[in-house]
Order: C-alpha cells, then sequence, then structure tokens
C-alpha cells in the first residue's frame, strides 16, 4: 500500500507523459486545439448570420443566395447537368 501511495505522490509531483499507453500532452493539445476552432467556427456561424440579416434587410432574398453559394461550390459541368435534369422535369411537368 506504501508503494501505491508513493506511486502517486511521484505522478503528482512529476506527471507521466504517458498513461495508459496515451502520450497525455498530445491527447491535451489535440483536444483543445479542437475546442478553439469550435469556438472559432462558432464566431464564425455568427457572423455569417449577421451578413444574411444584413442581405435581408437590404431586400434580398436569403433563400436565393443560400442557393447561389450552393452553386457556386459545385463544378460547371455538375451545374449544367442539373439545371439540365430540372428543365427537363419541369417540361414533363408542363410548367
Amino acid at each position: 500500500m506504501q508503494e501505491a501511495a508513493a506511486s502517486r505522490d511521484r505522478q503528482e509531483k512529476d506527471p507521466d507523459p504517458e498513461v495508459g499507453g496515451i502520450a497525455v500532452d498530445r491527447l491535451r493539445s489535440i483536444i483543445e486545439r479542437v475546442e478553439r476552432l469550435e469556438e472559432e467556427r462558432k464566431a464564425l456561424a455568427g457572423d455569417i448570420k449577421d451578413i444574411f440579416a444584413e442581405a435581408k434587410s437590404a431586400g434580398f432574398e436569403v433563400k436565393v443566395i443560400k442557393q447561389i453559394i450552393s452553386i457556386r461550390k459545385k463544378e460547371p459541368a455538375e451545374v449544367e447537368e442539373q439545371e439540365t435534369l430540372l428543365d427537363l422535369y419541369r417540361r414533363a411537368l408542363g410548367m
């Protein structure tokens, strides 16, 4: 029992960089980096929300702006294919 207490005292004074085969400092670093990025993502989401509110107050349709952003992320060939299919389906439905 004294060995366990001595071992615990040693760990408290000089923590082992590995516990159970896990590099503690590396794990802590990874977790802290992810936490910081999640905070940044939350802040960016707030900024984007503010921009959409600004667009809406300026008279723009936010839903359409989001569609345009989605289209701009795609390859031109993919956009063309989707537009062709949309046109075909509209004509098939008499729209």
